[in-house]
């Protein structure tokens, strides 16, 4: 069978990318017949067929054609039969289109399916009846039914011919419409007398090659005397009507006149024509002329419709008219929206104009009522182009964040410019896929945690918490200790953090005495490619306990010296004989400290200041308290529980030295034996020491003599009184102890008991008396050699 190929193509510099081909194809191909050659005929290779995912988009059409992807053909998928799908429409062709994917790409392939001759001419009458009148004249015309033939162009309806022609010759005549109508002239004249009914043959060629043809009988009645014929008053009626008009409409009335009279006069009216379908359409009273409307017009089918309309009388005489029906268009059609390809997800990084459907819209009506305009629900999102005529894309318009939008429901509505108008509408659900575009963020800017020192190693000290806007893997957050120094130590020796849970441990016992504030960084990373981070900074501070206990400064407790105050017998009530001063490492209230009264040898004489400590008399002394006064004071501080400390205070109730010195002699002279033996042990072991440890010869010789030297100077038995600054104050802000010790000394070495003049007593005068020492008391000159000067004071101290 011949093939006919017509292709055309064409590229539109337009994303997607647009073409097109053409192709013409005879009707009647048998199944598996070969189109064309598409991906040669586009300029595509196979491999894009196959990975574009290639796939016909027919509409209609979808039965009759498929697409080998693997040769890149078009094929016959059905016989095509060319009267069936356009009737008597030229040129005849199918519209589709090939889409390819990733990237979206499609080609609109028009198709022409040409006629063969396959069709023979037809009459929908079986016979044709006529009576004529005897007295018909010679050129008396007679219209014959039109043969119609169901093919077009060269192989459609070409010509007639009329058998015998005694009688009657065929006569063509071109009407308004530029048909043939076919009329049968009288050449001769009839007699009833001689013949009463003919009997002709109608045949209808076509031009096809071979060429087919179609006959009717007419059988001619010859009727006497009805020598008019009707006339109609117009050759052509013309009318409009709107489409979707009710069944019943009365369309138009045609009149024709007879000029007979009687029977031969009365006129009857019938439609004529050869359009299938035309008689479901329209009726005419055969009587009245009416015109009326019994089936549903559209538009969308026929546009308009041509009716020849004969009008008969009772002779035989016929005469024809044509109606010329136009249809107006209503809007009585929606948009039709095909989405012929969509994107299911797209990543939210996606670059602007991207392609996410392409569809295409048509609307059947025509003119105003079939122009289509399409917007979205979502304009600032997205936005749709018309790409050619009745083809649209949807694209992105705008960044998209999916930790703002995860999914979209895209409204596409076109609407027609109809009145009323109409519309339809589809919806797309887009959904965004995440990319790793946010840092974790911590819920505040630093933190602050606090822990009470000695605490379990291994013990929760805080939690941080870090939030990651991202989805699934990227928004897993890890936690991470920064490497920094604490005092030249590294954090890690400090706290450490949990990857997972951000849960800050604490990894030694802190104390607060040592360390009271400190501070890291911790960073937050997701599980991103690449990963995303951010840090935050934490404060620990230590908080302070109980856990020191108060240390007593002042008077200082010495193991082989004894520290005395001295109390003049005359001492008034509230004399104050010394001040105890301590100090408690610790902070807050666990270093408020109070002063308690323990033990005393006389309670009556003395008490102790709560909050600072001070001794005073709480009567006046008298010749009868004891020279010797021991009172045992405790510090005690605020905590919970609290902690204490107690210290001895040796207090000497006598208005001279010597007394004094009488009372405390025996006490110092139980130390010396003690003493001797320390020094001889310490002696043997630098002896030892020496045998065994050459090196170190030297060393101890040298502290042996410096040893010796200060014996030397130590060796008298009185006791040492020591140096205080004059008016020395406490550094606690608690109050002012003032201390100004001015002695004069009388005596000879070696002597056991000294005469001594005390000068002017400040607030309190202190006695020191070591046990262990043997040796005298120097004397220090201010001007004055004291030989010189025997009465003037002077201030004792001890080497």
């Amino acid at each position: 069978m011949r093939r006919q190929v017509l292709c055309f193509f064409s590229m539109l510099f337009v994303s997607p990318v647009f073409g097109q081909v053409s192709y013409s194809i005879p009707e009647e191909m048998s199944k598996g017949s070969l189109i064309g050659t598409i991906a040669q005929d586009l300029g595509l290779d196979l491999k894009r067929l196959k990975t574009g995912k290639a796939r016909l988009h027919v509409g209609n059409g979808a039965e009759y054609i498929e697409l080998n992807k693997e040769k890149g053909l078009l094929l016959v998928k059905e016989r095509m039969d060319r009267e069936a799908l356009c009737k008597q429409t030229t040129p005849c062709a199918l519209h589709f289109q090939i889409i390819l994917e990733n990237p979206i790409e499609f080609f609109r392939v028009t198709m022409e399916i040409t006629d063969i001759n396959d069709n023979a001419p037809k009459f929908k009458m079986s016979n044709m009846l006529f009576e004529i009148s005897e007295l018909a004249v010679r050129g008396s015309k007679f219209i014959l039914e039109k043969a119609f033939d169901y093919d077009v162009g060269i192989n459609g309806l070409k010509s007639y011919s009329l058998n015998p022609t005694d009688h009657f010759v065929l006569k063509l005549n071109d009407n308004a419409a530029g048909e043939k109508e076919v009329e049968m002239v009288l050449e001769k004249p009839l007699d009833r007398e001689e013949i009463q009914h003919l009997t002709l043959t109608l045949t209808a060629f076509d031009g096809g090659e071979p060429q087919l043809s179609g006959t009717v009988q007419i059988h001619v009645t010859v009727l006497d005397a009805n020598d008019n014929a009707p006339l109609f008053t117009q050759s052509t009626y013309k009318a409009s009507l709107m489409e979707n008009s009710e069944k019943g409409t009365s369309l138009m009335t045609v009149t024709a006149r007879d000029r007979d009279q009687g029977m031969n006069g009365i006129v009857t009216y019938s439609i004529s024509s050869n359009i299938e379908g035309i008689f479901d359409l329209f009726e005419i009273n055969a009587t009245s002329g009416e015109l009326r409307l019994i089936g549903r017009i559209d538009y969308e089918i026929s546009k308009h419709y041509q009716l020849d309309v004969k009008a008969r009388d009772q002779g035989g005489l016929t005469d024809s008219c044509k109606i010329i029906l136009d249809i107006i268009d209503v809007n009585d059609n929606i948009p039709i929206i095909d989405l012929m390809s969509k994107t299911h997800s797209i990543p939210e990084d996606s670059t602007f104009q991207t392609v996410v459907a392409v569809m295409n819209v048509n609307d059947a009506d025509s003119d105003i009522n079939g122009e289509v305009k399409c917007f979205l629900s979502d304009s600032f999102t997205f936005v749709i182009e018309n790409t050619s005529h009745g083809f649209y894309s949807i694209r992105t318009n705008s960044e998209l964040d999916r930790e703002v939008t995860s999914q979209y429901n895209i409204t596409v509505t076109c609407s027609d410019e109809g009145v009323p108008s109409l519309s339809s509408s589809v919806t797309l659900t887009l959904q965004i896929s995440d990319v790793n575009d946010n840092s974790p963020l911590f819920e505040r800017s630093s933190y602050e945690a606090y822990i009470v020192e000695n605490n379990t190693p291994g013990l929760s000290v805080f939690t941080v918490k870090a939030r990651d806007a991202d989805w699934n893997q990227n928004a897993r957050v890890s936690y991470i200790l920064e490497d920094s120094s604490v005092n030249g130590v590294p954090v890690s020796s400090y706290v450490s953090v949990s990857a997972d849970s951000g849960v800050i441990h604490a990894v030694r016992s802190f104390d607060y005495e040592q360390i009271k504030v400190f501070q890291f960084r911790v960073k937050a990373q997701d599980g991103g490619s690449p990963p995303l981070s951010s840090n935050v900074t934490v404060k620990v501070l230590i908080q302070d306990q109980n856990d020191n206990p108060p240390q007593v400064l002042y008077p200082v407790q010495t193991g082989g010296s004894l520290v005395a105050e001295m109390v003049p017998r005359s001492a008034d009530v509230g004399y104050l004989v010394t001040k105890v001063v301590a100090v408690d490492v610790d902070s807050g209230q666990n270093a408020w400290l109070s002063y308690k009264l323990q033990k005393a040898t006389d309670r009556a004489l003395f008490e102790v200041g709560l909050q600072n400590g001070e001794i005073r008399t709480i009567r006046g002394v008298t010749d009868k308290d004891a020279v010797k006064q021991r009172l045992t004071v405790i510090v005690e501080d605020n905590g919970q529980p609290s902690r204490s400390a107690t210290v001895i205070v040796n207090v000497a109730v006598a208005d001279s030295f010597p007394e004094v010195l009488s009372e405390f002699t025996d006490y110092t002279q139980d130390k010396e034996y003690n003493d001797n033996l320390t020094f001889y042990l310490v002696l043997a072991l630098a002896v030892v020491s020496f045998l065994f440890i050459t090196c170190l010869v030297v060393i101890i010789s040298v502290k042996i003599y410096r040893w010796r030297q200060s014996r030397g100077l130590y060796h008298s038995n009185l006791p040492v009184i020591p140096y205080y600054p004059p008016r020395y104050s406490d550094t606690l802000g608690t109050g002012t102890l003032q201390h100004v010790y001015n002695y004069e000394v009388c005596r000879t070495n070696d002597s056991r008991k000294s005469d001594c003049k005390f000068g002017t007593v400040g607030s309190q005068n202190v006695l020191i008396m070591d046990p262990s020492s043997t040796g005298t008391m120097q004397r220090i000159q201010s001007e004055k050699n004291i030989l010189d000067e025997p009465d003037a004071p002077q201030e004792v101290r001890p080497f």
